[in-house]
């Protein structure tokens, strides 16, 4: 295979949480920008509104030219949320819908209020064959033709896995037109290969630059595109993370097998763009195939002795089918959550290293070749407020479940989708004797108090009265503003008839908690209640103090337990060695 390598895009590098794309489609969608995206003054007026909103961060308008929005335009189109634009050589503008006009797709999309429905929609978009082949009749689905690729890789080895070497450089560098056997004969040679290399850096080094002769582009970008594509991927929900690399969700097996049956079409691109607008069907809008899919979900369930019950659905067509199949999909996915709320006080070294990337912004860290976690800086509150959730789920001993606890939606991987929408606290994590509220921020301006002043002590009157035992409040920022403090000092706040209540909220930086939380784990003494009795401590004081001797005596008392804790490490560790 020495003829030239070119790389499928399914994502953009600008946009590279999928994620995102309703919020920001939202946004269009209520704009004067809706059939009129085209254009320098559109597209700036569009970033614009983004930055906004929020949905960017164009900081000190350092974009003029408005890039970003046709960076969503493009993910927009290329989804067919919108009316692409059409080439003349493929026909009329008119024969296929009006320039960036809203598409029936689109609104289905804007309707997609669960992570499992958004997943849908992009399950559409990606199993339409839109991508050019080098042939230059043929179009393909880069989806359907690496689960292709997958199941001849499962049929091989038992297992479907691709690696992130293995998807870099024999995944979206190849199409249809290759021979899959051959594709996956590549793939198992460079398995072999790399399992023998002393050295995996080198090794992978070398195989990137081996492969990229034929490619003449940089060749960093088999790696960097392959994190985009495979995030892009896996929100199809049809493929999950293993890894670094990818694998076939279990549960969708079959929808699987159905969608890597074509992989390349001969038929004209504006029928593909016609599909993609409308909403392409699926291989489970067919009775006999939504009927398999859940007897085989049943199966699944009953060998993991998964209690369930349809009796109250009806079955008689393919969408009631697969409403049952969702149910089905979303009680799976609560007892895998459970499972992953029990391994997370083993994880506790990884939430650390979370922590720190958080407190730099963002940015990654690379354990080895297969291992690394990645903060991206646009997601930053998102990640926040995961990495906290984690570490409660790591402290145990919680009364509410796990997707009971947070406000924030999780994809497959149980990695952040967003953050938490407003109305309510972040993070509500119940005890047997007491509750704690959780309210964090990456706000570190004058701005912090003005936003979340109001909020929290809300959230945390709410709860005191919801619950029937102590509330606790923190809230967690990467720097707590001194204004802050003095609201939270103060602590009052009024509910409905004017009663008056004392608050306790105790503002932590993200520094003074991680320092807390890794000292409790490294002496294996992690229990919620330490974590009450350091809120108890801290704020004993804020009546004899102002708001900076606050912060100094909070500081200084997450120090002193952190060194008490460190200091039992010791005695006990003695009296282990003696």
């Amino acid at each position: 295979m020495h003829e030239q390598i070119d790389i499928w895009l399914v994502g953009n590098t600008g946009l590279r949480n999928p994620s995102r794309i309703q919020e920001g489609f939202s946004v269009f969608a209520s704009s004067p920008f809706v059939g009129c995206l085209h254009g320098r003054e559109n597209e700036i007026g569009f970033m614009n509104l983004l930055n906004e909103k929020g949905i960017i961060q164009n900081e000190d308008g350092k974009d003029g030219s408005g890039s970003h929005a046709r960076k969503w335009r493009l993910m927009f189109a290329k989804n067919g949320f919108i009316y692409p634009q059409v080439k003349k050589k493929d026909g009329a503008q008119s024969d296929l819908g009006i320039l960036d006009e809203i598409t029936p797709f689109g609104r289905s999309f804007l309707k997609a209020d669960t992570y499992p429905a958004v997943s849908e929609c992009y399950l559409r978009s990606m199993s339409v064959e839109q991508f050019p082949m080098p042939d230059g009749i043929h179009h393909f689905s880069p989806l359907r033709w690496l689960l292709a690729v997958m199941l001849e890789l499962e049929k091989r080895t038992g297992s479907s896995q691709l690696s992130r070497i293995e998807f870099a450089l024999w995944g979206h560098t190849t199409n249809p037109g290759y021979d899959l056997a051959e594709v996956v004969d590549n793939i198992l040679d460079l398995r072999a290969r790399r399992a023998a290399a002393p050295a995996k850096r080198p090794f992978d080094k070398k195989e990137i630059a081996t492969r990229g002769e034929h490619y003449n582009k940089k060749a960093d970008n088999f790696l960097d595109y392959s994190d985009m594509n495979m995030r892009y991927l896996r929100i199809s929900g049809v493929l999950q993370r293993k890894g670094r690399g990818l694998v076939i969700v279990p549960s969708k097996h079959i929808l699987a097998e159905k969608l890597a049956k074509s992989t390349a079409s001969a038929a004209p691109i504006m029928e593909q763009y016609r599909l993609l607008c409308a909403g392409a069907p699926l291989p489970t809008d067919d009775m006999d195939i939504a009927r398999s899919l859940l007897d085989d979900l049943k199966k699944q369930l009953k060998e993991r002795h998964i209690l369930f019950d349809l009796m109250d659905l009806p079955l008689n067509t393919p969408a009631e089918i697969n409403i049952a199949r969702q149910r089905l999909e979303n009680i799976l996915a609560q007892t895998d959550e459970v499972q992953y709320a029990h391994e997370q006080c083993r994880q506790w070294e990884e939430i650390r290293d979370y922590m720190t990337l958080l407190m730099k912004g963002g940015g990654k860290l690379i354990y080895d070749e297969d291992n690394a976690i990645e903060v991206p800086r646009d997601e930053t509150p998102a990640y926040l407020e995961w990495i906290l959730w984690r570490a409660a789920l790591a402290m145990d001993h919680l009364v509410n479940k796990p997707y009971e606890i947070r406000g924030f939606k999780l994809d497959s991987d149980f990695m952040p989708v967003s953050a938490a929408g407003g109305g309510k606290g972040d993070l509500y994590c119940e005890f047997n004797d007491f509750v704690i509220l959780t309210e964090v921020t990456m706000s570190t301006s004058s701005r912090q108090e003005a936003m979340e002043g109001e909020p929290v002590r809300r959230h945390v009157s709410e709860a005191v009265l919801k619950y029937n035992k102590p509330v606790y409040g923190m809230f967690i920022a990467v720097r707590i503003d001194t204004n802050t403090a003095e609201t939270f000092r103060h602590g009052i706040w009024y509910a409905k008839g004017d009663i008056r209540q004392r608050l306790n909220i105790l503002p932590l930086t993200l520094e003074q908690f991680q320092k807390f939380f890794v000292s409790m784990f490294q002496v294996r003494k992690a229990d919620p209640k330490k974590l009450k009795s350091l809120i108890v401590e801290c704020t004993s004081r804020r009546d004899m103090l102002d708001a900076p001797s606050w912060k100094q005596y909070i500081d200084a008392t997450v120090s002193e337990k952190a060194a008490e804790l460190a200091a039992l490490q010791t005695v006990e560790m003695g009296i282990f060695t003696s």
